[in-house]
């Protein structure tokens, strides 16, 4: 399981999979930009100002709204490389799982501008920048597995090579 350092996003409680892809930008044209449209309605500019291995904290209920995998796909595109939220909308969970995102359920307290290390093999989080620690529940095993192989789509891919 890797590991992740990076730049904390924050945003509150009940992020919506529109505030993170507005549905106009669902096109096939925009299949492989997704990220760049990433939050230009509630924070404009920030895909552009996203750096590779950047973290998002949020409050409760992250991801809640329409169950398209569009949104955590918007985020890795973006540069996202784990999602901090004290509860998720259950689909948008498994759709991080699916993908390849890395989605994180603990209540912690930071700031735009902080900086994160998320170690996923003890489950401890520490936010460098103010000197805090917090713990959660490691994935299980097979969770790990998908996420490793980037995704559950990944993982199929690579087991199909591998019967023929």
């Amino acid at each position: 399981m890797r590991n992740v350092r990076g730049r904390v996003w924050a945003f509150g409680d009940h992020v919506d999979t529109d505030q993170i892809i507005p549905a106009e930008r669902l096109t096939s044209d925009n299949n492989d930009r997704l990220g760049t449209f990433a939050f230009e309605k509630v924070r404009p500019g920030m895909a552009a100002r996203v750096s590779k291995g950047d973290i998002i904290v949020a409050g409760r209920n992250f991801g809640c709204g329409s169950s398209r995998e569009h949104a955590p796909r918007a985020l890795l595109q973006m540069g996202i490389s784990c999602v901090v939220a004290q509860s998720y909308a259950r689909i948008f969970y498994r759709n991080c799982i699916n993908t390849g995102l890395l989605p994180v359920e603990c209540q912690i307290e930071a700031e735009d501008g902080d900086v994160l290390a998320v170690d996923f093999g003890t489950g401890t989080i520490i936010n460098e920048t103010k000197g805090r620690e917090w713990s959660f529940a490691p994935f299980p095993a097979f969770v790990q597995e998908l996420i490793d192989k980037g995704g559950l789509m990944a993982k199929i891919r690579e087991d199909k090579r591998c019967t023929r």
